[in-house]
């Protein structure tokens, strides 16, 4: 069936808000998506017929436990890891790599070395230079083109060596939309015995993710960035999370998936990230290739369902970005030639010359249209493009539920901002 991205629309309630008569326009969705109807009705019902905690004998505690096991089942299948038991839950991409990172550091050493990059949000930043910083170890930077917008591998050969213990990378950058090549640097990494840890976050709502196909050792996403409530999931290789010291109280239990999970378990949210992964297996079926078969499995129409997202995504990227192309004064901030979106996530960054970017954003908000700007904790990205302290970026995040008619709008309003601003420039 072809895309209907009406249809899919229905399937977002939140897209019925209107601001002064006209409906708003979501473009702020590099920071959190509208939550799916599937995702809304799961968190209903896991709080109203399966409230209770885990572990008893009981109808709505067994209901509670079988409502988490199929979480993890699905996660597992959303990120295609080889047992649901890789799989853990916590409140955010942010709070999972804090916890694991002190794991991971319990087994270096002064001396050892990680390689961070200067793509990264701050969450995958940050945590790994306060553990640097505690264990005496020794930071290398992975650096990217600020003119290409690509990483520079030549950087990377430069910071392997037989000391380095761990890179942390992200699959796509929520500042440039870069789309990077995770399985080249894995195997880099692995070419040195270096783990590999990956921030999905703002590729798991544009492209199938496929932790064996991108080779690394651990991967962290956020629910509320493809459509499902303020929760993330963390997956690791077996042999590592059954290695690795948990941090945990001693009479939690410490067998997988559950001694990396602290406190008790938010069975709604696990709940909600079921439903959002069940919007994707909806697409599949309604307009993805294959995903309709009989005989296909959740994961194959999770593929089938990003997919047709995929494409959708990167129709409106073009139109975004040669729309944008025409703005005098603009700079697009990524990947905008048609041969290279295939390279990108359709988040598009952008400074127009002369003009504050929170400006932008408030003239935008008052056209009923949302995004964002500032750094948005892309702390490295902006400052390697010498915007961190001229205010930053204006970011534009469309997903599969936007509309052409609705990247136009956006682009008519910048051209209103322009003209009510011209003598500011």
């Amino acid at each position: 069936m072809p895309y209907d991205v009406e249809r899919i629309r229905g399937e977002f309630p939140g897209l019925a808000r209107a601001e002064s008569g006209r409906p708003t326009v979501f473009f702020d969705n590099p920071a959190g998506t509208q939550i799916a109807r599937r995702a809304i009705e799961r968190m209903v019902e896991a709080m109203t017929t399966a409230n209770a905690n885990l572990g008893g004998f009981f109808d709505t505690s067994v209901e509670a436990g079988a409502l988490v096991r199929e979480a993890h089942a699905a996660a597992a299948d959303f990120v295609n890891a080889a047992s649901p038991d890789e799989i853990f839950f916590g409140q955010s991409m942010t709070a999972l790599t804090f916890q694991l990172s002190r794991s991971i550091g319990r087994e270096l050493r002064p001396g050892d070395e990680i390689v961070l990059t200067r793509m990264d949000h701050d969450g995958n930043v940050t945590p790994w230079l306060m553990l640097a910083e505690e264990r005496g170890l020794t930071v290398r930077w992975l650096d990217f083109d600020p003119a290409r917008f690509e990483y520079d591998m030549a950087s990377l050969e430069r910071a392997l060596n037989s000391r380095t213990r761990l890179i942390a990378v992200n699959h796509a950058s929520n500042v440039t939309g870069t789309l990077n090549d995770i399985a080249s640097i894995a195997r880099a990494a692995k070419a040195v015995g270096a783990l590999v840890y990956v921030d999905a976050v703002q590729s798991a709502p544009h492209v199938p993710i496929d932790v064996q196909v991108l080779g690394c050792d651990f991967l962290v996403c956020s629910a509320y960035k493809f459509h499902g409530p303020h929760y993330a999931l963390a997956w690791g290789r077996r042999a590592h999370l059954e290695r690795l010291t948990a941090y945990k109280v001693r009479a939690a239990s410490n067998q997988l998936p559950f001694r990396f999970v602290n406190g008790t378990t938010n069975r709604e949210a696990l709940a909600g990230i079921r439903g959002a992964i069940e919007h994707f297996e909806w697409l599949g079926r309604e307009f993805g290739a294959g995903g309709s078969d009989p005989s296909s499995t959740r994961r194959q129409r999770i593929v089938a369902g990003a997919l047709a997202m995929r494409a959708h995504d990167r129709m409106l990227a073009k139109r975004l970005i040669d729309g944008l192309a025409t703005v005098p004064g603009l700079r697009i901030l990524g990947l905008s030639r048609t041969e290279d979106l295939a390279r990108r996530v359709p988040t598009v960054s952008f400074d127009l010359a002369g003009h504050d970017p929170a400006a932008i954003a408030r003239f935008m908000a008052t056209e009923g249209i949302n995004v964002w700007s500032g750094h948005n904790y892309g702390v490295e990205p902006v400052t390697r493009l010498g915007l961190l302290d001229k205010g930053g970026v204006v970011r534009v995040g469309p997903t599969h539920y936007n509309t052409p008619a609705e990247i136009d709008r956006f682009l008519e309003s910048l051209a209103r901002y322009r003209a009510r601003n011209a003598l500011t420039a």
